[in-house]
């Protein structure tokens, strides 16, 4: 049986021609479903659109059931769209209710955590919810209710906008340090087809143009008043640590429109695209996939497993699946103590 290293390896090796298959969306790591039920055998994991017939697809875009000895196993994901959506009005406010960017529509209050400089307590969600997909600026309103359950400037303001990771979106214009990066693949190209030229070749290098890719969807607020906060998550409670996703993990959440639900770890290490508002597209890295346990509005719902450990963060989902950040990550990147 394959070990999670060498299913990595194979998926780190092998992605570029994965991921150019017809309907293929992204990659991940877990154990292989049969006849709708999951096995003990981990397997290189497939994420498509939709399912098809064998017959109905060209050779080209046929998933092989072993890569390099690897098992493979193909899961249907459906459209996976960032969350958004609605509810009421609590004080204090407390994570699994509704929240949001003044201008953005709802998503959920995830976790209150504490600034690792500071231990200043702050609220943690998506940057689609809090910084509204990287169109807001640091001190913007948070509104609880979010502007979408009724929530209201003024009247409902709970929090501002403290910091977050900016959303890489495909297509858009790349930063200073990628496009460096893109010049200089592009001036060694132009140097190494020199060689062919002189000596009548045809073949010529190309560079390749990389997809800016995401760790996680994640923004931190900052309370307008610390009384009016609680940590206890709704039909959960006191979250006790941080624990690592691990494939066939029982997991749950507790967010603004489903509640709580529960659910199992499907994939880890996965790889996909999430569609945004505004048809913006942005591809993630290293995420954990669920069964389907959310819904528009969850974004920004925390996982947790049986023990109440932290294991990651809500950004989006289908009717198939959920997408969650790892947590660690998360916390890594913005910078908090739990």
């Amino acid at each position: 049986m394959a070990e999670i290293q060498d299913i990595s390896s194979t998926q780190q090796k092998r992605r570029v021609r994965l991921l150019k298959k017809a309907n293929v969306v992204g990659l991940g790591i877990g154990y292989k479903e049969t006849a709708g039920k999951s096995t003990d055998e981990l397997s290189l994991v497939v994420l498509v659109r939709d399912k098809a017939e064998l017959k109905a697809l060209a050779k080209k875009d046929v998933v092989p059931k072993t890569i390099d000895g690897v098992r493979t196993d193909v899961l249907k994901v459906g459209q996976v769209v960032a969350y958004n959506t609605t509810r009421q009005r609590h004080r204090p406010a407390f994570p699994g209710v509704s929240l949001g960017h003044f201008a953005a529509n709802a998503g959920t209050f995830g976790m209150v955590v504490r600034d690792a400089l500071t231990q200043e307590l702050l609220i943690l969600s998506n940057n689609h919810i809090l910084a509204n997909g990287n169109n807001a600026q640091i001190g913007d309103p948070i509104l609880q209710p979010a502007p979408a359950d009724g929530g209201k400037l003024g009247r409902d303001e709970f929090a501002r906008l403290h910091r977050f990771i900016t959303l890489k979106y495909a297509g858009a214009e790349p930063d200073k340090e990628s496009g460096q990066g893109c010049a200089i693949a592009i001036f060694l190209s132009a140097v190494i087809n020199v060689v062919p030229s002189i000596f009548g070749s045809d073949t010529r290098l190309t560079p390749v143009k990389k997809r800016p890719m995401n760790d996680l969807d994640a923004a931190l607020a900052k309370p307008m008043n610390e009384d009016d906060l609680s940590d206890q998550i709704m039909d959960i409670g006191t979250v006790t640590g941080i624990a690592e996703a691990v494939a066939g993990m029982a997991v749950k959440k507790s967010g603004r429109t489903t509640g709580l639900t529960n659910g199992i770890v499907k994939v880890i290490n996965g790889e996909m695209s999430i569609d945004y508002a505004g048809d913006r597209k942005a591809y993630f890295q290293h995420q954990i996939l669920t069964g389907d346990m959310t819904e528009p509005g969850d974004s920004g719902s925390l996982l947790l497993d049986e023990q109440n450990r932290a294991v990651g963060l809500l950004c989006g989902g289908s009717q198939f699946v959920s997408v969650f950040n790892p947590i660690a990550v998360v916390q890594q990147y913005l910078n908090f103590v739990i």
